[in-house]
């Protein structure tokens, strides 16, 4: 697998990235970044005390219109570094405590993110490497990854295609990213966390709860009861607001209710799902109520 007819991800675009021709995802064969920082509003076992050393990818491979992200996704706001610089990124986050690496739409750069893998851990990284995803993966590239990534974080956005080629003009989510989680899971396996609670290795599973998709929520939890290791963490997000596209399309232009949120939540209890985190509904990224079985 190269970049010079790039088959990274589901799309296959088949574009020569390194003469700069762009596909779906917009990425050449040079990283681009739009920011790194100690990130504190992570689930808690990944924040920590110290936080998490994240590094925002430019570009994506969905083209979500309610992105909150959307200026870095979308419109590719960044910069571009070498291998070099992204493995001293690393290192620096690692001498600040953080609690781990966390890789946020990384998609499009895995190749060079091995590379970036090999020298920083040459040079002395240690912490935990999060690959923080949509969930639209090659089942052939996150094999590549194998060995190099300690936790999984991947979206399962929804569970009728059609919502997903509407809201993102994906094909066939559902069943690519089903099958990318099931290999993740195969990796990393269930959550292990160390003695302070952070997580070393695992997979954990995000859904965003979007407005008037009630039943797609349902059902993507209901998926993963029935298909993934109860141990699973998951995290089901209630921070939806209407941003970028979203404010002009009926369905989307509005926060959650509260019945809404409470119909999940009740499910949730329903299903009995183990492990998990569930936020607040109105409160931003980093309000969790941990453990809903507490």
């Amino acid at each position: 697998m190269d970049l010079e007819k790039c088959k990274i991800c589901p799309h296959e675009c088949g574009v020569n990235r390194t003469k700069n021709e762009i596909g779906r995802c917009k990425s050449t064969d040079k990283i681009k970044i739009a920011l790194y920082s100690l990130h504190h509003f992570e689930e808690p076992c990944i924040s920590g005390e110290h936080g998490s050393g994240t590094v925002f990818f430019s570009n994506c491979n969905l083209n979500c219109v309610y992105c909150q992200n959307y200026e870095i996704s979308q419109e590719g706001k960044g910069r571009e570094i070498s291998i070099e610089e992204l493995a001293d990124i690393f290192l620096e986050q690692q001498n600040k405590h953080a609690e781990n690496i966390n890789l946020v739409t990384p998609t499009s750069y895995t190749l060079q993110i091995i590379e970036t893998i090999k020298i920083a851990k040459k040079n002395g990284l240690t912490i935990p490497i999060i690959y923080n995803t949509n969930g639209y993966e090659k089942v052939e590239t996150l094999k590549l990854l194998e060995g190099y990534i300690d936790v999984y974080l991947p979206d399962l956005k929804y569970y009728d295609n059609e919502i997903g080629k509407k809201y993102s003009k994906i094909e066939k989510y559902f069943e690519i990213a089903t099958k990318a989680i099931l290999e993740m899971y195969r990796q990393v396996g269930s959550p292990q966390l160390n003695d302070q609670g952070m997580i070393q290795k695992g997979i954990m599973i995000r859904h965003l709860i979007l407005p008037n998709h009630i039943e797609n929520s349902k059902k993507i939890l209901k998926w993963i009861k029935e298909n993934v290791d109860e141990n699973v963490y998951v995290d089901i997000m209630a921070q939806y607001f209407p941003t970028y596209k979203a404010k002009e399309i009926k369905n989307l232009n509005r926060k959650l209710t509260k019945e809404e949120y409470q119909e999940i939540e009740e499910y949730v209890y329903q299903l009995d799902i183990k492990n998990g985190y569930m936020q607040e509904l109105g409160e931003h990224e980093e309000e969790y109520v941990p453990k809903w079985d507490d």
